[in-house]
């Protein structure tokens, strides 16, 4: 019994001043977690005929160290042994708690002042959204933001997906994901 009480006690010293990620979240109003992505969001190109529209996105209970914010959107299904980044957006000041709905424009003209969109798969920056190969399964994408440790990334807006997924990795404080689907 006082073991566990040292337990307890430990965790009230240490805990208050942890981040807890498991707080974070992220929703959109028209993609939802487990859903299936409406042709809105869906890319226009490639065999598909969608608005290629980025969805609205909010989160909250970001770690409160957080100094800027990044958001991707990735696909671990594509067929080409290393998935495909539809979108990367980083330098979101931490002000930011929400992209609205066409932020993820190539022009940058929807997105927050400061940010970067850098290259996505597509081989352009902005949102592309999905598009599997017709006949294939459901593909998952996975939209996540990033709280990060830094005020900017120093990358630029030619850094590919898995650059710039390091560099997210490397400095985040914690991560709120949600996964979608869509298949054609």
């Amino acid at each position: 019994m006082r073991r566990a009480w040292s337990w307890v006690l430990l965790a009230m010293l240490v805990l208050p001043g942890m981040s807890f990620a498991a707080d974070f979240r992220l929703a959109s109003p028209t993609v939802k977690d487990q859903g299936t992505i409406g042709n809105e969001h869906v890319y226009n190109g490639f065999g598909c005929s969608g608005r290629n529209v980025s969805p609205e996105l909010q989160w909250e209970r970001a770690p409160k160290e957080t100094k800027s914010f990044a958001v991707t959107v990735y696909d671990p299904d594509a067929p080409t042994g290393s998935g495909w980044w539809h979108w990367i957006i980083f330098n979101i000041p931490p002000s930011v708690t929400s992209l609205p709905a066409g932020a993820g424009k190539p022009d940058g003209g929807g997105a927050p002042p400061g940010s970067i969109q850098s290259m996505t798969d597509f081989g352009q920056p902005g949102y592309g959204g999905p598009c599997p190969p017709a006949g294939d399964k459901s593909h998952r994408y996975v939209f996540t933001v990033y709280a990060l440790k830094v005020d900017q990334l120093s990358l630029r807006k030619e850094a590919l997906g898995a650059m710039a997924g390091f560099y997210l990795n490397q400095n985040a404080l914690g991560k709120a994901s949600f996964t979608a689907k869509y298949g054609r």
